[in-house]
């Protein structure tokens, strides 16, 4: 049987994470926050953009990609699992 393009859906279960900020980094957010809503019409919460933000800023960093790929090359070649994947592994 012929192999589907797409391959096995990643683990897309949630992960709560807690941040402490600053109270000025507090303020700023909650304003975007009630800018965004604002010109978009919905009512996302400062969760829903921060994680949103967090990625973004993730998937935009040159250097960081490059980092992490090797780090992630070098770490299947030592077939390591990172340790956050342990982690939920073992919770699973």
């Amino acid at each position: 049987m012929a192999e589907l393009k797409l391959g096995k859906l990643p683990n897309r279960t949630p992960v709560k994470l807690t941040l402490s900020i600053m109270p000025d980094i507090e303020d700023a957010l909650l304003d975007y926050v009630a800018i965004y809503n604002t010109r978009r019409g919905v009512e996302a919460t400062p969760a829903d953009l921060g994680a949103a933000m967090l990625e973004q800023f993730l998937a935009n960093d040159r250097e960081f990609i490059a980092a992490r790929k090797l780090m992630l090359e070098e770490r299947a070649a030592h077939d390591l699992a990172a340790p956050s994947a342990k982690a939920r592994e073992a919770r699973a």
